[in-house]
């Protein structure tokens, strides 16, 4: 302490001087560890998508939902035909909860435009629940094979899980053409992943835990993705208010000899796959093979989601081209290019699928969106059986290496349709 004139001056310790007060702008210019902003990556798209508020929570409860879809059918042909040794028995049973399905899929998606996603999905997914364990006991107890049908054709009642989680986006995404597009691609490799891996896990609990274990499995997973993608209140489309002036179906028209000649291509492809495969001696090891077109159709998915939309007709020569490349490279008798070939055949399908889907969305009222989805769904799932029992027919008359035309030929259909939106009327 010191004494100045009158002033008391109290003397701060020598050893820790105060260093001089810099002006903010100052401050930040000298900041050595300042980080520069991070430069925006492939995912970036992504990001900002799962940043707004509620997407994680209803994705998370969409792809718990969307993964049995994958799995129903071929845990119920392992489980039908490993306890009644009928491999027919199983096909008609599965066949039949396809067509219950076409029918009751778009009723279902209406009444959900009309009441609200939680209000019908909840109800309409314990039917199916209820559906899957009923089949589970007929099959255990050796009930008659009737009740087999009616049980399976209660799970008709199924949401439109990938619908449902598409009329999000588009309800929180309004006026974001880009996002749209990126949130679209995003569904598509969705779909691809839990196809590809569904019925990889619905065979690996059917062979190893129990014959009803797929099943079982499946049920306990939609039910409680179910649940957790309603109780996403916040971002659960309105219902609409008031008369609803024209049909989905009407509108579709157009687009669904599209979708149809689509889901030929997709059917077709795999039954040709299976039977080629076999006829190399694979066996057992082609799954790996055949989720190659399942597998290069999810990265190109979620690729064309961070690049610039292109015209449907672009993504219909690309993949009508594509799919040439299984025929030809089936006819050299060699694994390699049949690898290569289904890979790229499934690359080429994405870019169709989102963009055709995204026409969907333009042409549909968002009032009745998940029954537009619904429908296209289903033109989707008609072309699959479609194809799948003609490549099988072809299969066994011409040899499986032929069987390839069929989706190519295909591919030629879906293009043609597809010309045929761009005329003038």
């Amino acid at each position: 302490m010191a004494v100045t004139g009158s002033t008391l001056v109290l003397a701060a310790p020598p050893a820790s001087p105060v260093p001089p007060v810099l002006p903010a702008a100052a401050r930040t210019s000298a900041r050595p560890s300042a980080r520069p902003p991070r430069a925006p990556g492939p995912l970036s798209p992504y990001r900002r998508l799962f940043a707004l508020p509620g997407t994680r929570g209803f994705t998370a409860g969409n792809l718990l939902a969307r993964l049995p879809m994958g799995m129903f059918g071929v845990s119920a042909v392992m489980m039908i035909a490993g306890q009644r040794g009928s491999y027919a028995l199983a096909g008609a049973v599965t066949a039949t909860g396809l067509a219950a399905t076409a029918l009751v899929g778009p009723w279902t998606a209406r009444l959900i435009d009309r009441h609200g996603q939680a209000r019908i999905a909840v109800p309409a997914t314990l039917i199916a629940f209820l559906g899957s364990l009923s089949l589970v006991v007929c099959v255990r107890t050796g009930a008659p094979d009737w009740t087999l049908f009616a049980s399976y054709a209660a799970t008709a009642t199924t949401p439109n899980i990938g619908g449902m989680s598409r009329a999000r986006w588009t309800h929180l995404l309004r006026g974001d053409a880009g996002a749209h597009h990126t949130a679209m691609s995003f569904e598509q490799a969705a779909d691809e992943l839990c196809f590809m891996l569904g019925p990889v896990l619905a065979a690996f609990l059917c062979s190893v835990v129990l014959p009803e274990a797929g099943t079982l499995t499946a049920a306990v997973l939609l039910l409680t993705g179910m649940l957790v993608f309603t109780s996403c209140r916040a971002t659960q489309p309105p219902v609409k208010a008031g008369p609803r002036h024209g049909s989905p179906l009407r509108t579709l028209g157009p687009l669904l000899p599209l979708f149809l000649a689509t889901g030929v291509v997709f059917g077709s492809m795999e039954i040709a796959s299976i039977a080629h495969l076999d006829a190399l001696g694979l066996g057992a090891a082609s799954g790996p093979v055949l989720a190659l077109q399942a597998a290069g159709s999810c990265a190109a998915g979620l690729l064309y989601g961070t690049m610039r939309p292109l015209g449907l007709r672009t993504c219909l020569v690309a993949m009508a081209a594509a799919m040439t490349l299984p025929w030809l490279a089936a006819s050299t008798g060699s694994l390699l290019p049949l690898a290569c070939a289904l890979l790229l055949a499934g690359m080429a399908t994405a870019p169709t699928m989102v963009t055709s889907m995204s026409r969907v969305h333009a042409l549909i009222p968002e009032g009745r969106l998940n029954e537009g989805m619904t429908l296209a769904v289903t033109a989707i799932f008609a072309g699959i059986s479609l194809g799948a029992a003609t490549a099988g027919t072809l299969v066994d008359r011409l040899g499986p290496a032929t069987a390839y035309a069929l989706p190519a030929a295909a591919a030629v259909l879906a293009l043609a349709a597809g010309a045929r939106l761009h005329r003038p009327h």
